[in-house]
């Protein structure tokens, strides 16, 4: 047990004690909130391994979960409630490039992707909706590019994306099609990074 123990702790020294290096594995974790273009607010999770490309160029594989809740009310703190929830996963490739000399920790990057997406939204118009009303749902399919910029401030990060999803079906309780959802939101997160080295180049 020591041993696995010890050759664990020489494999994080040596993922910190060198720069980023191209041919090297990254690995992101990112939390936030998710603001829908119509208006309302959810939450979104990131995760994403990468390659770099290059030292200040990686490619990544982003697995993402966005929850949305738009305009929704809420009546006598009882769980009810009007308005539209929306809710999409997704898988996106990306490259993000990093601005970083070599001699900061600090690391600002750009970074461009594009994405598969599942979505679903629903209208609840109901002041009181016992959870058995609920009919299947049926969820849409569609490709998105997203944009994203942020700083990496050694392995802590934060960034503001945007995700250009596609309007598509919205659906009452009964999971019949009533209109267009507008899918379309940006995302503030906080994360880390594990892997990959560090920004600064080390002084051996």
């Amino acid at each position: 047990m020591k041993k696995i123990t010890t050759l664990l702790l020489l494999l994080v020294l040596v993922q910190v004690s060198y720069a980023q290096q191209k041919g090297r594995f990254r690995f992101s974790t990112d939390f936030g909130v998710a603001i829908p273009k119509d208006g309302g607010i959810g939450a979104l999770v990131n995760l994403e391994p990468q390659f770099l490309l290059r030292d200040n160029l990686a490619f990544g594989m982003r697995l993402g979960v966005a929850g949305l809740a738009k305009d929704v009310t809420y009546f006598n703190m009882q769980k009810q409630y009007r308005g539209e929830v929306a809710g999409n996963v997704s898988v996106a490739g990306t490259l993000t490039h990093f601005f970083n000399s070599g001699n900061s920790n600090v690391a600002p990057y750009l970074g461009a992707g594009l994405g598969y997406f599942a979505l679903s939204a629903i209208k609840i118009d109901q002041s009181y909706t016992p959870p058995a009303e609920i009919g299947n749902l049926e969820a849409d399919f569609a490709w998105a590019p997203l944009v994203r910029a942020g700083v990496e401030l050694g392995k802590f990060r934060m960034g503001v994306e945007y995700n250009f999803v596609p309007n598509r079906n919205l659906q009452n309780l009964s999971g019949g099609f009533i209109g267009e959802a507008i899918n379309n939101y940006a995302g503030f997160t906080l994360g880390f990074t594990v892997g990959g080295g560090r920004w600064k180049q080390p002084n051996f």
